[in-house]
């Protein structure tokens, strides 16, 4: 394997790691020991120059690598067409070569896709991660306000806007009896002077 598609797998290997660490279900102060741990060289600017360079690589390797594959299997096809041209043993020991050459083009397909592909759930993954502690901690934070005051001042707020309605409520229905009443009794005196 050449120089540059080791470096490529022990980015992968890297990577690897760090999902592994990620997903492991830690108590949340440790989770987010680990995180502030992890994230600490990807706030300083020249690791993450250094990192999409490297990984721009990884996708320029990854490209040649897809152009191999489609060159060798190409070769190998139009060797496949021609035995009849060539000694028998000839042709066996080019289609083994071919063969070979295409596995290696392959596995160096297989290694940069797979590192890209790795990279892109590694930082979904963080995101999540770190979304859900702080989902968490706004949580156990709005329990201890509620446990500690009882209640929030918006629900004191309500409860004393509904008292205000209920007693408006209350004069308005006396309100509306008494007009009712006057009416009755107005309209009975209307009847009573008709006969």
């Amino acid at each position: 394997m050449a120089l540059y598609y080791s470096i490529v797998f022990g980015l992968l290997v890297t990577e690897m790691v760090f999902f592994g660490i990620l997903s492991l279900p830690y108590p949340r102060a440790i989770r987010r020991k680990v995180l502030t741990t992890v994230s600490l060289p990807f706030r300083n600017e020249q690791f993450q120059i250094a990192l999409k360079c490297v990984l721009g690589f990884v996708a320029v390797l990854f490209i040649d690598s897809v152009n191999r594959v489609y060159a060798v299997t190409m070769e190998l096809q139009h060797a496949g067409g021609h035995h009849g041209q060539h000694g028998g043993a000839a042709v066996v020991n080019d289609r083994g070569e071919v063969q070979a050459r295409r596995f290696y083009a392959q596995r160096n397909m297989y290694l940069c896709g797979f590192t890209l592909f790795l990279h892109l759930i590694l930082i979904r993954t963080y995101s999540l991660v770190a979304e859900l502690i702080a989902t968490k901690d706004k949580l156990d934070d709005l329990k201890a306000t509620k446990k500690d005051s009882g209640e929030s001042e918006t629900v004191k707020k309500l409860r004393k806007e509904l008292a205000g309605k209920e007693e408006d409520l209350d004069i308005l229905k006396g309100q509306a009896n008494s007009l009712s009443n006057d009416y009755e009794e107005l309209s009975s005196k209307g009847d009573a002077k008709k006969r």
